[in-house]
């Protein structure tokens, strides 16, 4: 049994890991289809925190996700097996490419095939970020916290403002915990009342 999830682990990210382009936001559709919908191997919640979780840690977040279901799935051994299924197919592809093309882009097929290819993966991050705002909590907080943080990120790159994604992350997650402590203190407040 172990090895059939080991080997279904390892051919789902290498999956993943080969037809999806764009980095890390381009493949969270594709593994929450894949792992959430498909195999059911996490929920959309544990989809939403692994992908919260793989965001603040460093790493490539895909290859965060992949290890943390692969953990979830068949422990230590799961979780190498998934993250070697999702890097080899890049590595492949990479190395071939370094070994035969020294001038990969600037052959006009591959560079006009590339302009599509920005264009997809916008749209897979656009689906991406859809898909957790659709299943975010529908309290308050998560809202406005999302509405400040998107109205930010869309000043800092319309006006060109030298400001670290990593910074306004921070500055949210401050912001929720400050409010998350507050309101336990007001709560335990009134129960000692």
């Amino acid at each position: 049994m172990k090895k059939n999830i080991l080997t279904d682990l390892l051919l789902t990210f290498m999956k993943i890991g080969l037809f999806t382009f764009g980095g890390g936001y381009a493949m969270i559709s594709m593994i929450e289809e894949n792992c959430v919908e498909k195999k059911e191997w996490i929920t959309h919640e544990e989809m939403m925190n692994v992908t919260v979780i793989a965001e603040s840690t460093p790493g490539p977040i895909a290859i965060n996700c992949a290890t943390f279901v692969g953990m979830k799935q068949a422990g230590f051994v799961g979780a190498v097996v998934a993250t070697l299924g999702m890097i080899i197919p890049s590595f492949a592809v990479i190395y071939i490419i370094s070994m035969f093309l020294d001038n990969f882009l600037e052959i006009t097929f591959i560079a006009n095939a590339f302009k599509g290819i920005k264009i997809g993966v916008g749209i897979l991050i656009f689906d991406a970020a859809l898909g957790m705002i659709k299943k975010m909590q529908k309290k308050p907080l998560p809202k406005a916290i999302m509405i400040c943080s998107f109205a930010a990120m869309m000043t800092i790159n319309i006006f060109s403002l030298k400001f670290s994604s990593i910074s306004l992350m921070i500055i949210a997650a401050t912001v929720s915990l400050v409010i998350f402590i507050s309101n336990g203190q007001s709560k335990n407040g009134g129960e000692k009342k």
